[in-house]
């Protein structure tokens, strides 16, 4: 049998009307996202028919992204197809310890929906941006940041992308050296300069907002951004992944070494498919919606 693993998508990937079809067809997501409405009025709408640019913003896109994750996850349960550990990019491992059993789905609502206004928040006191860059090696991007006033280096995505983070004004001239030099440079669709010491303050918040929650290791390992390992004390690490780098290719290679030979990405896109197929040569399925969903499961039982 394969050893699988869900990996959760992250903030950038999220498109209006995601999580609808799952919503319509498994009882579970129907109970995550009515458990989410009455927290957060008009999350459901915000989803299912919010405009690009609202789902952009910070504040909503964390909350809806969240639950179309774990949708994604509980969907592929219903089908009987279950997850031996799991990761998730940035935003997107707030979903996998819920779903590793850190903390209730509920709660982990409740932290997202905070760690959402935190953060944009942050995100009002200078332009900032992200971009990734591809054809160009993580030691060249990452020596090319220091030239640039505040810019850095953040998401260590896979040997041929890696993302930064920074001062807008940085981050445009940045983007003109890559083209130069032979790189592409693509803007991402967030809000804000996340990974970076620009987060260094929501990151402070967001430690003293959980530390009222009560939460435990994973029932399964959930592998952490900030260490590229499982998780063991969970407050100090999801705090520090708020403003240090995404050690995602590493994560994908201790995941492999570990024993897992089958990804599944849960939620919008297909990022991190596409980085996984990149990174090893085990397979790799998204689920986003009910057809990819049923798509998936065919071919994981097929490989069975």
């Amino acid at each position: 049998m394969a050893k699988i693993a869900f990996v959760f998508s992250g903030q950038g990937s999220q498109y209006p009307g995601m999580g609808k079809s799952l919503y319509d067809n498994y009882k579970s997501v129907r109970e995550l996202f009515d458990m989410a409405e009455g927290a957060r009025p008009g999350t459901k709408e915000q989803c299912f028919a919010g405009s690009k640019e609202e789902l952009t913003k910070t504040v909503n896109t964390q909350p809806c992204m969240y639950l179309t994750d774990l949708a994604a996850a509980l969907a592929l349960n219903e089908k009987g197809i279950f997850a031996e550990s799991a990761a998730g990019f940035s935003l997107g491992e707030i979903a996998a310890l819920a779903y590793g059993g850190a903390y209730g789905y509920t709660d982990g609502f409740n932290i997202v929906c905070r760690r959402g206004r935190i953060m944009s928040e942050a995100q009002t006191k200078e332009e900032t941006a992200m971009g990734a860059v591809l054809k160009l090696d993580r030691d060249t991007v990452s020596g090319l940041c220091t030239e640039y006033d505040r810019l850095y280096a953040v998401n260590f995505n896979s040997a041929a992308q890696t993302v930064v983070s920074g001062l807008k004004s940085s981050v445009d001239e940045f983007a003109k050296k890559v083209k130069e030099i032979g790189g592409r440079f693509v803007p991402l669709a967030v809000s804000g300069a996340f990974h970076s010491p620009f987060m260094n303050d929501a990151a402070a918040k967001f430690a003293s907002f959980l530390a009222d929650y009560e939460i435990k290791k994973p029932d399964i390992p959930v592998y952490a951004n900030y260490t590229a390992a499982p998780y063991g004390e969970v407050i100090p690490i999801l705090t520090k992944q708020m403003n240090n780098p995404v050690r995602w290719q590493e994560t994908i290679e201790n995941m492999v070494s570990d024993g897992v030979d089958c990804f599944i990405e849960v939620g919008p896109g297909k990022t991190l498919t596409n980085l996984i197929k990149k990174i090893t040569d085990k397979v790799a399925y998204s689920v986003e919606n009910a057809e990819s969903l049923e798509e998936t499961v065919k071919a994981v039982k097929n490989n069975a």
